[in-house]
């Protein structure tokens, strides 16, 4: 389902991606802040003095799942309706980070019942404010941030180029938001989903804008992310026709130590999330080389054993014998005999092991399978 691939998208932007620091400070300096310096920052407001001040936004794991999840839900309602994906929206939480000035920190992400098509999003209907009045509320009594921020998804057909633009509605709505925050030191983010080329590239498509003041003008032809571009079409392809109103910040993804430390656990080395991801046919094959190579051990170190000469010139059996007896009965018998018995037992004892170690990845797989079931169906 598309619940399930949001999830393996969200978890592996963030357990993958290197954090800027490895110490455990580093990696939590994220969830915690100083109230004090954040409320100086605030009121020196350096954004107001800066149309281009902010230059990357920092999400968590809860904020890209949650965003993505929502999103796909609408390409799923739209295309089980049989008609387009439908559009939908959402409110950021989060704060400005006083360690890094210039980043804004997503920490949590709030779906909105907005639905919309192609690039109309507008949040004017009186449930929706309600909504938000109320959710605004509910949340000053149990968190330390507000919403800094919105998303919304650009469910359009895979094409050549990532739909993460802002239209001139998104931008006319990102104007509204920065000139009735930004003043009172609350700065806002706009964050834009491609759900469809995130289900096509099993990774999370989404970039993050702010929008210019009217009365900023960037360099000539300069485009969102800063790159100069002289042709009109491929600025309108990649951009919008709002191309030179606003501008990309830098995305990251960061997790907290424990939780990296879980995960880590969990995935050695990623191999969990990799088995996730795998394909069933894959997964089938895998496990009957496995079998393949651990019977055809097996079979050899029988073989061997059958073969090795009895008391009185007689065969040995494998059928109805104790592998380990038989392998060790040379014992005594003579340096040569004690060698090839400790030979034999080690061969037994590997194949066995192959069998056991299969046996045991055989219980993971179906409890993995699952653990899938209730998690992702």
């Amino acid at each position: 389902s598309t619940h399930s691939q949001s999830i393996k998208m969200a978890t592996q932007a963030t357990a993958t991606q290197q954090p800027a620091t490895k110490s455990k400070a580093g990696a939590d300096s994220r969830y915690t802040f100083d109230p004090k310096e954040l409320d100086q920052l605030c009121k020196e407001k350096p954004w107001m003095k800066d149309p281009t001040y902010f230059q990357g936004v920092a999400l968590s794991p809860s904020a890209v799942t949650k965003m993505m999840m929502h999103c796909n839900s609408g390409v799923e309602k739209g295309v089980s309706k049989g008609g387009n994906p439908i559009e939908v929206m959402g409110l950021l939480l989060g704060r400005p980070d006083p360690a890094n000035p210039k980043t804004l920190i997503v920490t949590d992400a709030f779906p909105l019942p907005i639905e919309g098509f192609e690039t109309r999003v507008i949040a004017d209907d009186q449930n929706v404010v309600n909504h938000m009045i109320s959710l605004n509320e509910c949340l000053e009594r149990s968190r330390n941030e507000k919403f800094m921020g919105w998303y919304h998804s650009h469910p359009f057909d895979l094409g050549d180029h990532s739909h993460c633009f802002l239209s001139q509605t998104d931008l006319s709505t990102q104007l509204q938001w920065q000139r009735a925050e930004d003043p009172h030191g609350n700065p806002f983010v706009a964050i834009v989903l491609d759900p469809l080329r995130s289900l096509h590239t099993a990774t999370p498509q989404l970039k993050a804008f702010r929008a210019y003041p009217p009365e900023y003008s960037p360099p000539p032809n300069t485009c969102p992310d800063m790159s100069i571009e002289t042709e009109d079409k491929v600025r309108l392809e990649h951009w919008g026709s709002c191309w030179n109103r606003y501008y990309e910040l830098g995305v990251e993804y960061f997790m907290s130590s424990t939780s990296r430390t879980v995960m880590e656990q969990l995935t050695h080395s990623y191999l969990w999330m990799r088995t996730l991801q795998q394909p069933e046919d894959v997964q089938e094959q895998q496990k009957l080389k496995g079998i393949s190579a651990a019977t055809n051990d097996l079979r050899a170190a029988a073989a061997a054993i059958d073969d090795a000469p009895g008391e009185g010139g007689r065969e040995k059996s494998w059928s109805g014998s104790d592998p380990v007896a038989i392998a060790t009965s040379g014992i005594g018998k003579g340096a040569d005999a004690n060698a090839q018995a400790v030979k034999r037992t080690r061969e037994i004892k590997g194949a066995v092991d192959k069998v056991v170690n299969l046996a045991t990845a055989e219980l993971a797989q179906a409890s993995l399978t699952q653990t899938k079931k209730k998690i992702f169906q």
